[in-house]
């Protein structure tokens, strides 16, 4: 299979936005060719400023207590569902529902959009998550329709992952219209926590209309459908399948008239991946990688439900030379856990090491060969400002120090 690049508007619109000069945070590892970060006079990134304030200037006895309202609005007197908690199974969302649950009083309804494929220990965690008490709805979308959308986010956003993000932010807002439940609660807030927007800094919900610019690489699911159909992937009776309402948000007058709204636990209590994890591994049997580390990084709690999430970080480092590693240890630097000194050297062993366990999975998901693969990584390279060729050798251009 070959790629004529000349016929592809590639959907990943954020980089034609990023700085081709590149600048390393002076605390951490992060870059500015991550999407919508920005650095202080200092040179210190958004999301370390975000961790100082975090530590420092936040009053998060005020903001328990204004989750502890909001729980008290919205909680069951009859022990109905009242909350809706997008669930993988994994440390993040195991902690913010066994918290509700058990410290809120609150009935949780958790929902999951079922990731490409379980891997063994995310099928495990998953089902540990269920056997600690909670009841949870999963959807495992049209499977053609998904590979379809999938290999066209490989292309066309270096991303296969794409269709999951979909699902995974619009699947929670069904369920609560379908079964009229106001609350939603989220996790983290990713772009403020890992770098990004700051447009939500002191607010504790966005709303869908977000979503395209902030998780989507500024292209929606119709967007992808639309070249899908000029490069005959589908045809126009593509728009009359009803599985595709799940890659998209009820309609806004609808979440208007029900009233019902997202948040983020993590403006409400402090958010420490880490801690989340000996949280979960107490309370909701969530178990590490036996395996070890994941591939591309140290750690071994983080990323572990799909087989597909290692060729997710593995694109970031195609686009923006930081992977799953530059993730893991930028965060455990603000939180503490590490110096940037360590984190430095951590980047230079794993980042970028390539997803092999995985690989011939992922192959045979997608329907392409091992050169198809490779022509993808090389579309993306040429047009990042961290890669260029030298005696047909790709080499990153600069590295953090």
């Amino acid at each position: 299979m070959t790629i004529h690049t000349h016929a592809l508007t590639l959907l990943d619109h954020q980089l034609t936005e990023l700085p081709k000069k590149i600048q390393f945070c002076k605390n951490c590892v992060v870059s500015n060719q991550r999407p919508r970060t920005t650095f202080n006079e200092q040179g210190i990134c958004s999301a370390c400023q975000w961790a100082y304030e975090k530590d420092y200037l936040i009053d998060w006895q005020s903001r328990h207590q204004e989750l502890t309202e909001l729980c008290d609005r919205h909680r069951s007197n009859d022990g109905s569902f009242d909350v809706i908690i997008p669930n993988s199974g994994g440390k993040d969302s195991g902690y913010v529902a066994h918290q509700l649950k058990i410290h809120y009083g609150m009935h949780p309804l958790c929902v999951t959009w079922a990731p490409f494929e379980y891997t063994d220990i995310g099928w495990k965690n998953f089902q540990a998550f269920i056997q600690a008490g909670f009841t949870n709805l999963s959807c495992y979308p049209d499977a053609t329709l998904h590979r379809k959308l999938s290999r066209l986010a490989f292309i066309l956003k270096g991303d296969a992952w794409e269709p999951f993000a979909y699902g995974q932010k619009a699947w929670a807002f069904h369920m609560a219209e379908k079964f009229n439940i106001q609350l939603i609660m989220y996790g983290e807030n990713g772009e403020l926590e890992y770098g990004g927007s700051e447009k939500y800094k002191y607010l504790p919900q966005e709303s869908p209309e977000e979503w395209e610019k902030a998780y989507y690489k500024g292209a929606s699911v119709d967007a992808l459908i639309t070249q899908g159909i000029d490069l005959g992937i589908f045809t126009d009776t593509i728009w009359q399948e009803p599985s595709l309402k799940f890659y998209k948000a009820p309609d806004p007058q609808k979440i208007i008239e029900q009233k019902l709204s997202m948040h983020w636990f993590s403006y409400y209590k402090k958010w420490t991946p880490q801690e989340n994890f000996y949280y979960a591994a107490k309370h909701t049997g969530f178990r590490t990688n036996p395996e070890g580390r994941s591939e591309g990084t140290y750690t071994k709690y983080a990323s572990l439900d799909d087989k597909a999430d290692g060729f997710h970080w593995y694109l970031s480092y195609m686009k923006f030379g930081m992977g799953r590693c530059s993730r893991d240890a930028q965060t455990d630097i603000r939180r503490h856990h590490i110096t940037r000194e360590e984190g430095i050297r951590l980047v230079k062993k794993y980042d970028g090491e390539f997803p092999a366990r995985y690989f011939q999975w992922f192959l045979n998901y997608l329907e392409i060969d091992a050169d198809f693969f490779w022509q993808v990584m090389d579309i993306y390279r040429t047009r990042s400002s961290v890669w260029e060729q030298q005696q047909g050798q790709w080499i990153m251009t600069q590295t953090v120090t």
